[in-house]
């Protein structure tokens, strides 16, 4: 049934079967500069909804299960608790959950570890302003972007 439900306009199809129209996103940085950054990209082309932010991993444990996202946006360091144990934790609790790590990190190792945490994608901060959009869409459409 999955694939029956067509791509609306760029629209996620997961947000679709959950009765949505617009995909939900929840912004996980110990920056705020970033956050607002991250939210601003998305809001400016009118199909995400920001539905919360988390300044690190134990904060966005809370949050996360009560804002109900499509997609998470994962920074990998960040105090309290770094972003891919929380990844760690979010996946095994939900294995449904969508996460693309925005990181300022490089290199395979960091790859293999995001992997490991069971993230479906990654993305440089650099890239952000460019690829988020199409990150993002890849993996609502239950595909990896590891690029």
């Amino acid at each position: 049934m999955h694939n029956s439900i067509p791509n609306v306009n760029g629209t996620d199809r997961s947000a679709i079967r959950r009765g949505r129209a617009i995909p939900r996103v929840f912004i996980v940085d110990d920056q705020d500069v970033i956050r607002q950054g991250v939210r601003h990209i998305l809001e400016n082309e009118d199909q995400w909804e920001v539905v919360g932010e988390a300044a690190n991993g134990a904060e966005a444990l809370k949050l996360i299960p009560k804002a109900d996202p499509d997609a998470i946006i994962m920074d990998i360091t960040m105090p309290v608790m770094n972003g891919l144990d929380a990844t760690s934790e979010l996946v095994r609790a939900n294995p449904s959950y969508k996460i693309l790590i925005l990181t300022m990190h490089q290199g395979s190792s960091f790859r293999q570890s995001i992997e490991r945490s069971g993230a479906k994608g990654v993305l440089t901060k650099a890239q952000a302003r460019d690829e988020l959009t199409p990150a993002l869409k890849t993996i609502l459409a239950g595909q990896t972007y590891f690029h």
